[in-house]
């Protein structure tokens, strides 16, 4: 995609001036670069002869001729009577998204006039017909700065005549609207056309969007677009899912509990951001994969290498959702989604920007509810106890989560770029059918459910001579509960037999958890020379945490849920970031330190009312290096290394109080993290564009957490160490004008256990238990555009997932065929969606069906997936 600033739009210093986006360089990234400005005469001049550049062209910087977008129709807007009663005059700055056809797709009010004027400028500009940009001599998409003017003159001016400014290769100033006088309905001054001497056309190829500028720096990420998903009933583990690399599974339907996994490492081995705040800080405790879509921008993914300005202990890489980062003008979208085993889905969206004084305001909340009460077949016992296979329904399944936060502050002002105060509230309940991994014995009265609220404030401000700032505080305080004391046992029938209390237990269990948690990052980068970037990170977090164990076996001794549980965190990193040959090559050298600060008390064996103190620091060192070099326009490769640590969060140090004792030994996790890549995109050409990666990954793990017991009695402990190899690509390519779309990707890994001594030494050398290790996705889309109204789209796309079969066991122990394993499995989704825009709203609906050919799926042995299930969702942007 191209950016330009158009005739009729401000020059980048004026449109910053104005409060418009930064102008052509910081709209479109940093690496804009920008051709000589033109005065429009140049444009007036005869056609080219052969071999000359087209009329108003330019070159980038691999000399590729660049063609901006001509204006060919336009459309006058209707002046309001609240703008024509105050004689308000001036300019409406609009940015401009125009597709490979010339359409107006997006109009965007960058610098807004008020009175209704805002609004009338961006109806008109999406009825404006262009040349399609060119690179090459390919149409292009493109995005301009189009200032729309409104004036009231003084004396009356004459009705244009139709063919005004209709000459060939003229590129049109702007659309005018004016009135004679308050009485007198407005009448156009001047059609789309004519253009001014005084007019400066700069042509600029546009620099990466930050997504694209992530993907090609030297990091080791992978950024997601989410776009396409808002407008699909997907949910954020499926979005992740479709991804190389990354596993998802499952043990149920929506809100039930989930394992991630990347390029081998899994759980919380992983860390998750919700703009670079941690996700238990930021109001998500029910894990990444239930996060509603649509509060989602991109997604990004950072294998096995992780920047230091996340502050993150993570072992494997870490996954960050970014929320819309935009801040000007007003925008909102609402989405509802309904669908089988009694799904509702609602997520609401809404900004406002107050230009003048700098004030924002942001609003978001969700409501999610599923009855899951999906069909599975699970052995039944008869009368003579003698099971059989039966089709019966989950009962005891249900989730339901809802929350909101609100954002307000101020953004582009002289002292602070933004300073944002957000506040939050989440709160979810899940009903619980079995024990994980075992669907055996039901349960019908077992649940769990977590509440939490919290505050953060946000300042990010450049302080002059290349250095910037950006820091973040906040407090979360969250309340969980699990609830066991039905005196029910329950069959799949859903009949009660009575019994002792408890379900899941032996004895039963109401427990409640209080926990307050604070977290910090401050983030200063210098720049002392273009070539050079110095950045120091510094996030300290705290936990403490209590609870109440209200049917306590001994209610005359202390519970053991209320020892004092305090953990510190801190992660401090310092990266130089080296441009060279340029921007050809660039690296990042990092090195961090850990450090965890454990005040506890530990219970006493045998005695109730006595505690005694435990007490341990932690500090350990990383280093990290990531190498970019881009060998042409379309080729790059990629190299990155970490020695990364995790250190033991809370509950692995502390335990449950309950079946889960605590061990205030564990030591950090350590891996040596290893990736070489290769990326090929073309994005303009004849045959369209398309999308080439490859990727190895190497992850040499050593002291991992395991939780290992009785089956009544467990503690977390360091036990074995292991290596995972891994070969990720993906493809992708998309036809000229977006009609066909094709992408897909696979992953194949080798993890085995290389623990020579303690619990898993028996089986080094093995390939890990109860992991997929080879996996694809595949996608086609046919779009098809214009076919009820302009600008309106209708989407067919087909989804496929596979999962080669795995040994739930280790997989030399025993006969092959006699063990257990989860099968191989191919899987089907497929989705219509249209797309109407109806100035200044856009109206998506999707109809899909997940697991078309209702075939028998399973993440976890024995535990059954949903089958065939059918969803819509309706969309509104605003």
């Amino acid at each position: 995609m191209l950016t330009f600033v158009h005739p009729g739009a401000q020059t980048p210093a004026q449109a910053q001036e104005a409060g418009a986006p930064g102008g052509v360089g910081r709209a479109g990234g940093d690496r804009g670069a920008s051709a000589p400005a033109a005065s429009a005469t140049d444009a007036e001049r005869a056609p080219p002869s052969a071999g000359d550049t087209p009329s108003g062209a330019r070159s980038d910087v691999s000399g590729t001729q660049i063609e901006p977008p001509r204006l060919i129709e336009g459309a006058e807007a209707e002046v309001p009577p609240e703008a024509r009663a105050a004689r308000r005059e001036g300019k409406v700055v609009l940015k401009l998204l125009i597709d490979v056809e010339g359409r107006v797709t997006e109009a965007e009010v960058a610098s807004p006039l008020g009175h209704g004027l805002d609004e009338a400028a961006r109806t008109a500009a999406l009825r404006f017909r262009f040349t399609p940009a060119r690179r090459g001599g390919t149409p292009v998409a493109s995005r301009i700065l189009y200032a729309y003017e409104f004036r009231f003159p003084e004396e009356p001016l004459a009705e244009p005549s139709p063919a005004a400014g209709d000459r060939a290769g003229v590129t049109a100033e702007r659309a005018v609207a004016a009135t004679r006088s308050e009485q007198t309905a407005p009448r156009p001054v001047q059609g789309a056309g004519q253009a001014s001497s005084a007019a400066p056309v700069e042509v600029t190829v546009r620099g990466a969007t930050m997504a694209e500028r992530l993907q090609q720096s030297a990091q080791a990420i992978k950024v997601i677009d989410t776009e396409p998903a808002q407008r699909r009933t997907a949910d954020m583990g499926e979005v992740l899912a479709r991804t190389e690399g990354v596993g998802v599974r499952r043990s149920g339907g929506l809100g039930s509990t989930t394992r991630f996994s990347l390029n081998g490492l899994s759980d919380d081995q992983i860390r998750f951001f919700l703009d670079g705040v941690p996700l238990d800080f930021a109001g998500f405790p029910f894990g990444i994969a239930n996060v509603p879509v649509n509060l989602i921008e991109r997604v990004e993914i950072y294998r096995g290498v992780v920047p230091v300005r996340l502050g993150a202990d993570a072992l494997g890489g870490a996954v960050n959702l970014v929320t819309d980062q935009e801040v000007r003008g007003t925008h909102g979208a609402a989405s509802y989604e309904v669908g089988s085993f009694d799904t509702h889905r609602l997520a609401v969206t809404a900004r406002h920007l107050h230009e003048p004084s700098g004030f924002l305001a942001r609003v978001n909340g969700f409501l999610d509810y599923a009855r899951n009460d999906y069909p599975v077949t699970v052995d039944v016992p008869d009368d003579d106890f003698v099971e059989h296979p039966a089709r019966v329904y989950r009962f005891h399944d249900a989730y339901r989560a809802a929350g909101g936060g609100v954002e307000l502050g101020l953004v582009n002002r002289p002292w602070a770029r933004r300073l944002l105060l957000r506040a939050f509230l989440t709160a979810y309940d899940k009903e619980i059918q079995h024990k994980l991994g075992v669907m055996k014995v039901p349960y019908g009265e077992v649940t769990n459910g977590e509440a939490t609220t919290g505050v953060s404030l946000r300042y990010d401000q450049p302080l002059g001579r290349g250095v910037a700032l950006d820091a973040i505080a906040g407090y979360a305080y969250g309340r969980a509960t699990f609830l066991d004391v039905s005196e029910c046992t329950y069959d799949w029938y859903e009949h009660c037999s009575p019994g002792k209390p408890g379900e899941a237990d032996t004895k039963p269990r109401d427990q409640v958890f209080w926990e307050h948690s604070g977290y910090g990052r401050l983030n200063l980068r210098f720049r002392p020379h273009p070539e050079h970037a110095l950045q120091i990170s510094v996030s300290p977090m705290f936990v403490t945490r209590t609870g109440d164990e209200r049917r306590q076996a001994n209610p005359e001794g202390r519970d053991p849920l209320t020892a004092d549980r305090d953990l510190v965190n801190w992660v401090h990193g310092v990266e130089h970031q080296l441009n060279l040959l340029d921007d050809r090559l660039e690296n990042l050298l990092f090195v961090k330190q850990y450090v965890q600060l454990v005040r506890s008390e530990e219970s006493v064996q045998g005695l109730a009312d006595r505690f005694r103190r435990r007490d341990r620091d932690t500090h350990r060192l990383g280093v990290g290096d990531g190498l970019r070099f881009r060998f042409g326009e379309w080729l790059y490769a990629k190299a990155s290394y970490e020695w990364a640590r995790r250190l033991p969060r809370p509950d692995e140090v502390f335990g449950d109080g309950a079946l889960i004792l605590d061990n205030l030994e564990l030591s950090p996790e350590t891996s040596h993290n290893g990736n070489l890549g290769v990326t090929a995109f073309a994005g303009d050409t004849a045959a369209g564009a398309w999308r080439l990666e490859a990727n190895g990954y190497l992850r040499a793990a050593e002291d991992l957490i395991v939780l290992l017991g009785d089956g009544k009695i467990s503690r977390y402990n360091n036990v074995f160490s292991a290596r995972a190899l891994g070969v990720e690509a993906s493809a992708g390519w998309t036809s000229p004008g977006e009609h066909v779309a094709l992408d897909g990707n696979v992953t194949y890994e080798d993890f085995r256990n290389t623990s020579e001594e303690g619990t898993f030494a028996d089986f080094a050398g093995q390939r890990m238990p109860n992991r997929p290790w080879l996996f694809a996705n595949g996608s086609a889309r046919v779009q098809l555009r214009e076919l009820a109204a302009p600008r309106d789209e209708l989407a067919l796309t087909w989804e496929t997932r596979y999962v080669h079969g795995y040994f739930l066991g280790w997989e030399r122990n025993g006969r092959r065929e006699d063990k257990a394993r989860v099968p191989s499995q191919l899987l089907h989704s497929l989705a219509l969606t249209y797309v109407a825009r109806l100035a200044p709203r856009t109206l998506s609906f999707t109809v899909e069906a997940h697991n078309l050919t209702d075939e028998l799926a399973f993440d976890f042995y024995g535990v059954q997936r949903p089958g065939r299930a059918f969803f819509s969702k309706a969309m509104l942007e605003m």
